[in-house]
């Protein structure tokens, strides 16, 4: 009798945000077990904020990421609104979710042509493919540079906006600065539909998964940061009931906790996630050209999420052009909150998917606890599924090859793991007991 241990180690894999490892056991041809575990140290952000004015909520939890922080920014002070028994409509609800279209244009964007473009065209990085692709990464560039331009006009800053309160906004802006940015965006426009065509002639492994998709639901339009927690297997909740029916947990393996539905298990938020749950409600341009390069309704192939992603970006163009159309500057840049002690839930649809923050605040003010559960911690269970999945079909591959595919699974996700771009150290152990 012989064995044969085969082991692949990649201490750091760029192009993802944060450090993590993945090992994979194979007893003759067998999966034995797939684990992914995330080894980044805690933040503590939940902790440090116990005691804090409710008020410095936006700009702590935008510190999170520097990639998606109108993502936090919009849960905490939707949260917190909710909290307070108040609301926040019109120009000023349309200014948020003009601030969530730039940060949707930009981070879509960074992903799909600097992080994963390179996977499908056989580069090791942005930088490599730029030297064959020049016109490609320059196209990127200036595509992310128009969602960076919403996020200043609006947020007051491209990196980290200061510009966001409970309520509405320090500050709004003029239609004339609004206007300032349209012509760009017109030229966006044509450019996100040349990308989508780009992306899709890539290559694709034949990989698809029975997901239970969960996004944000709005009867009205595709969601931002409004709308009840749906799936696509019967889920159908409000915000303030997550903890009744999602479970966080604690994996040894894992510095983040992993998420799961009440006896059901994993499930997968993102651009798949919101795009089939809420396809109805693109803007018809989205609609047809999803349909123009072969994509249904709904699109189980994970690899395929490139081609959401810019579905999703030429809808947050329109979008934005359509805000900006109608824009009329608000008497007052906010409202002002009753405040009062209470228990608050806000959930907002960030680019990676769907995003709970949960306070509790006092009679002051004062955040007596908080509760944030970012999407890579919901997908973790998903990517795990996933890799078990690629690997039961590309076992024969040899382990560069095979690397190279596992990193590409996990980077269809654009986990977020925190701020830095160091992520896997691949671990695979092959064994043979013949």
């Amino acid at each position: 009798m012989t064995s044969e241990v085969r082991q692949i180690d990649v201490d750091y894999i760029a192009r993802v945000e944060g450090e993590g490892e993945m090992h994979v056991k194979v007893v003759d041809g067998v999966i034995e077990d797939v684990q992914f575990g995330i080894f980044e140290p805690p933040r503590f952000y939940e902790a440090f904020m116990e005691g804090r004015p409710f008020s410095e909520a936006p700009d702590i939890t935008a510190r999170i990421c520097g990639i998606c922080p109108v993502a936090y920014q919009m849960s905490s002070v939707h949260a917190m609104e909710y909290a307070f028994g108040m609301s926040v409509t019109g120009q000023l609800r349309s200014l948020r979710r003009l601030l969530y279209c730039g940060e949707w244009i930009e981070s879509h964007i960074l992903h799909m042509f600097l992080l994963h473009a390179p996977d499908f065209l056989g580069y090791e990085s942005a930088v490599h493919m730029a030297a064959d692709h020049k016109d490609v990464v320059e196209l990127g560039l200036r595509l992310k540079k128009a969602g960076n331009a919403i996020v200043t006009v609006v947020g007051g800053r491209e990196i980290h906006p200061i510009n966001v309160k409970v309520g509405g906004f320090y500050r709004v802006p003029t239609k004339k600065e609004l206007e300032t940015l349209v012509p760009e965006l017109e030229w966006a426009r044509d450019a996100a539909m040349d990308t989508i065509r780009l992306v899709s002639g890539f290559t694709f492994p034949n990989v698809e998964q029975d997901f239970e998709f969960v996004s944000l639901s709005h009867p009205l339009e595709y969601p931002f940061n409004e709308g009840r927690i749906v799936s696509n297997k019967g889920l159908d909740i409000a915000v303030s009931e997550w903890n009744d029916f999602f479970l966080e947990e604690h994996v040894e393996r894992s510095n983040a906790l992993h998420s799961r539905i009440r006896e059901r298990g994993a499930y997968h938020v993102g651009p798949l996630a919101r795009y089939a749950l809420n396809f109805d409600k693109l803007t018809p341009a989205a609609r047809d050209i999803a349909l123009e390069v072969g994509l249904g309704p709904v699109e189980l192939n994970p690899f395929k999420s490139i081609i959401v992603r810019g579905v999703e970006t030429l809808y947050a163009i329109e979008e934005a052009l359509r805000i900006i159309d109608q824009y009329e500057e608000p008497a007052s840049p906010a409202v002002e909150p009753n405040i009062h002690a209470g228990v608050g839930h806000g959930a907002s649809e960030a680019p990676r998917g769907m995003l709970y923050h949960r306070y509790e605040v006092d009679g002051n003010g004062r955040i007596l606890k908080a509760q944030i559960v970012p999407p890579t911690a919901q997908n973790q269970l998903t990517i795990e599924d996933d890799l078990r999945v690629v690997l039961e079909d590309s076992l024969e591959l040899p382990d560069d090859e095979l690397t190279w595919l596992l990193e590409q699974s996990i980077r269809n996700y654009d986990p977020c793991i925190s701020c830095a771009t160091h992520f896997l150290t691949l671990n695979i152990e092959r064994i043979s007991t013949k």
